[in-house]
């Protein structure tokens, strides 16, 4: 039986204290962490300009690529390792980490050199432009080095609050960020090292964060569970399970990258079509793009913070304290996406001047971030519906949910609403380029419905299980 108290909290502390615990250090240090790529946009439009910004807008679906893969192992392992600690299994949550270490070690290597391999065609597919095309290479070369750094930063930072510790969770990335923003200003802004200045902070920062995530599972005395070499050995039964729980955060993120592909090649197609040119439309897009996601990741912090909450509570059989969990995650998420749409709708031009774009391509990226955004205050939900079920070892379910937005629905919309736009253009009213960024308001709004649906009957379940439980614990009561 586990006995860390660090742990045991999960299932008897407050769960509003704990909520806040957890959730302000994963909220801030996810935000820290997407500043990765905010400041290298940031650094870059005004270092470099517009062909730099639409450049590090075309390396964004392999980023997100190699994000997914880190996510992968990560988000499936720390779950996993999460169910076991409830059932007071610590010894078996030091194997998952082990064989986690392993896998990331290999599909890090493997994803490195297969960005190199066909460095030509991924630009290609992610719709690089001709003025753009060099500048994307050497980014996304450079990049591509550090994967194995930032799938060690990210995949095992979530395992630190898993182990009861979310403060040395957020200042792990904390570091990180700053690393990257001072080599960010000095590299681009006063050594004019220019787009490989940017990637080499990048990475260099976020082998910072790498070492020191490292360094709590290795030698810190106080951690729950270590990082052993005896349990490097893959265990297939374990890389099963770690995959399968895994999978929804996965495909969900490679439904991202999928989504960005297919954004890029449809901004180059009508934005061909378009007085602000391809290129334009690639670079103002891609600057909503980062202030969404930077909008995304306190919202994604809530639900990851969540995570080991609800795993414990699940595994315990504590059904009560998960239905509150969910309860408080969903007035947190709500909460704070009301506060990032009044931002965007309050101070939209400082927002967009902040990444150097000025003129006609100010004014398009302004009323995209404001559409794009439109329904922000309701996205949350669905990232926590989608979190509780692989939480409570549902991967399938939890796959479907992350899907909804991103591939059943984004996917379609990315090439109905341009071709209406084009065909009958009396219906919306605007371009086909500008009917691109009303697909996700539209994609947002149908898959929060969805979840919305799918929760309800969850919590019926736990109803029934909360009876069930409360029965036998009164008759056991009654027999003594």
């Amino acid at each position: 039986m586990n006995n860390h108290t660090q742990v045991n909290k999960l299932g008897t502390s407050k769960i509003g204290k704990l909520m806040v615990e957890f959730s302000i250090p994963a909220i801030i240090g996810l935000v820290v962490n997407g500043l990765y790529n905010t400041i290298d946009s940031i650094f870059i439009g005004h270092g470099v300009g517009e062909d730099g910004l639409t450049a590090v807008t075309v390396a964004m679906p392999v980023m997100i690529l190699a994000m997914s893969l880190a996510i992968l192992i990560g988000a499936g392992g720390n779950a996993l390792a999460a169910l076991r600690l409830g059932e007071g299994k610590s010894h078996d949550a030091e194997k998952v980490l082990g064989n986690c270490f392993t896998l990331t070690i290999i599909i890090a290597v493997a994803a490195t050199v297969a960005i190199n391999l066909f460095m030509d065609p991924v630009l290609m597919l992610s719709g690089a432009t001709e003025e753009a095309w060099d500048y994307s290479h050497v980014f996304m070369r450079i990049i591509s080095l550090g994967f194995i750094l930032q799938f060690l930063g990210m995949g095992f930072n979530n395992f630190i609050r898993t182990a009861g510790d979310p403060n040395r969770a957020l200042y792990t990335m904390v570091a990180g960020t700053l690393v990257c923003i001072v080599l960010n200003y000095l590299f681009v802004m006063v050594l004019g090292w220019g787009m490989a200045g940017s990637a080499w902070a990048t990475v260099i920062g976020q082998g910072f964060s790498a070492a020191l995530v490292l360094w709590y599972f290795i030698f810190t005395k106080r951690a729950p569970f270590k990082l052993k070499a005896r349990y490097f050995r893959l265990i297939p039964r374990l890389v099963g399970s770690i995959t399968a729980l895994g999978a929804a955060t996965f495909v969900l993120q490679m439904a991202m990258a999928v989504l960005s592909f297919i954004l890029n090649n449809q901004l180059k197609l009508y934005g061909a079509l378009d007085p602000i040119g391809s290129a334009g439309a690639i670079a103002a897009i891609g600057v909503v793009q980062r202030v969404a996601m930077f909008a995304f990741f306190p919202i994604l912090g809530v639900a990851m913070a969540a995570q080991p909450i609800l795993g414990y509570n699940y595994g315990a059989k504590n059904y009560r304290r998960v239905k509150s969990t969910l309860s408080i995650s969903f007035v947190w998420v709500i909460v704070i996406g009301i506060l990032f749409w009044l931002l965007v709708h309050l101070l939209p031009w400082p927002i967009v001047h902040l990444f150097g774009v000025t003129g006609e391509l100010e004014s398009f990226t302004v009323v995209a971030l404001q559409v794009q955004m439109f329904f922000m205050p309701l996205v949350g939900l669905q990232v926590v519906v989608a979190n509780y079920f692989q939480s409570s070892g549902q991967p399938f379910r939890s796959m479907f949910v992350s899907l909804t937005r991103q591939v059943l629905y984004l996917v379609p919309l990315m090439y109905l609403l341009p071709y209406i736009a084009a065909e009958f253009p009396a219906v919306f009213g605007v371009t086909p380029l500008q009917a691109i960024y009303y697909t996700y308001p539209t994609a947002d709004l149908l898959s929060v419905v969805t979840a919305g649906g799918m929760i309800l009957l969850e919590f019926r379940k736990l109803n029934r299980k909360i009876r069930q439980r409360e029965g036998d614990e009164a008759r056991a009561a009654e027999a003594t």
